[in-house]
């Protein structure tokens, strides 16, 4: 090779290079509940490791949402969450290159429950949207326009069953052509549905639990795709094929099991409150064949519904009576644990905790996600707080945190500057 060429191939490499490092941070899509993945992590970088004495920047404040504890969908420069009106609870869509303007909202059925308002967060998949009312309705719509394309009731139309009376809060999942459901009850505790009909696929007819309040989570386990899901008696593997199920791990909850499993290297971790506490059980397949042992089941870690992360080999999250903790997911060791802003929600982007005080102030703090001690790097109190506890989940998406309080939605900007 010439020097000219030499001098030529290496002037190109740098170009590269430096258009490499000239690209933005990674930035991603949050399109249901819990992000990308189910797991309450954001996969962006790039966002600021300490936050100034007030907070991170104020970029906008939306209202109109509504009663609700609904979280938030977001693709694009779209925002998706649900709340009450008097007449009926809705989707909302809303413009965030504008503001939080909405752009469309469409009724899914009757408001109010006990704790009024929805609980269910949207799922996004491709032009369609679908979403959850608290009494059982479930809708398909156009994300364009928020125009209906099918509905269906948990309750009239699928039998479904559930544990107390708090009404429906599951966001459901969407994986391939099919939205999976917990209607709960005798006809089966799961339900397949064609995600552009709303036609019944499969129900888990071996599975027939009354449904709690946590969500589905799909995952691949001895080589067949399935999914896992907690009620108050068990936690269990259903086949993604038709329904049959696969493993069953005998687990007493009580009044109201919430959070959503947590999967890893053939492992499912589960907490829920009321006393109740934690349990891992370690799956073995073999040949389609497939068993349930528990591993470790402890009071560590009562986590009631502000969720639980996995980052590496350590769980973070706020269990009743302790405060904020990091334990050991293979085997049940608490690590540390911290008062912190109190009890409340956890999403993690990044190596950090985002943390969300559900009552009062409704502080919010940015904290390691490090085994080696709780260290907070910066927290703030919302601009506006409603008189309710603030149980949806914080966002990040696109470099911004979203805070969903009641009628009114919060964004800052967390990027690093």
């Amino acid at each position: 090779m010439s020097n000219v060429t030499l001098a030529r191939f290496g002037g190109l490499w740098l170009f590269a290079l430096l258009l490499l490092l000239a690209r933005p941070a990674l930035a991603a899509d949050w399109s249901q509940w819990r992000g990308p993945n189910r797991d309450g992590i954001s996969p962006e970088t790039g966002i600021m490791k300490q936050w100034p004495s007030n907070g991170p920047p104020g970029l906008w404040v939306t209202h109109g949402l509504g009663r609700g504890y609904s979280s938030l969908s977001i693709v694009g420069n779209r925002i998706y969450t649900m709340g009450d009106a008097q007449d009926a609870s809705y989707v909302h869509a809303l413009d965030d290159s504008n503001k939080g303007k909405n752009l469309w909202s469409t009724k899914v059925g009757r408001p109010g429950g006990d704790y009024p308002g929805t609980r269910s967060t949207p799922t996004v998949d491709g032009d369609l949207l679908y979403a959850l009312g608290q009494w059982g309705d479930l809708v398909c719509l156009q994300v364009s326009d928020g125009k209906e394309v099918w509905r269906k009731s948990l309750k009239n139309d699928l039998g479904g069953e559930m544990m107390s009376h708090w009404g429906y809060s599951e966001s459901v999942l969407i994986d391939g052509d099919k939205v999976i459901c917990t209607p709960g009850g005798q006809s089966g505790t799961l339900a397949a549905l064609d995600k552009k009909t709303g036609a019944e696929i499969w129900r888990s007819k071996e599975f027939k639990d009354r449904a709690a309040y946590s969500s589905v989570l799909a995952v691949d386990m001895g080589g067949v795709h399935q999914y896992v899901q907690l009620t108050d008696a068990s936690v269990v593997g259903v086949s993604a094929e038709d329904g049959k199920l696969l493993w069953r791990g005998g687990r007493r909850g009580s009044t109201a099991v919430i959070p959503t499993p947590i999967y890893k290297d053939n492992h499912v971790f589960v907490t829920s409150g009321y006393g109740v506490g934690c349990n891992l059980f370690r799956i073995a397949g073999d040949g389609g064949k497939f068993s349930a042992t528990q591993v470790y089941a402890n009071k560590e870690f009562v986590n009631h519904h502000g969720g639980v992360v996995l980052i590496g080999d350590h769980l973070y999250g706020h269990s009743d009576g302790k405060g904020w903790i990091c334990m050991e997911f293979k085997t049940g060791r608490v690590v540390w644990s911290n008062p912190g802003v109190g009890k409340g929600s956890v999403t993690a982007i990044d190596g950090m905790l985002i943390c969300r005080k559900e009552d009062k102030a409704g502080t919010i703090a940015l904290v390691e996600a490090s085994p080696d001690g709780y260290k907070e790097r910066g927290r703030f109190d919302q601009s506006e707080r409603s008189t309710k506890n603030s149980w949806a989940h914080p966002v990040v998406a696109n470099g911004r945190l979203y805070l969903r309080d009641q009628d009114a939605l919060i964004c800052h900007d967390v990027k690093k500057k």
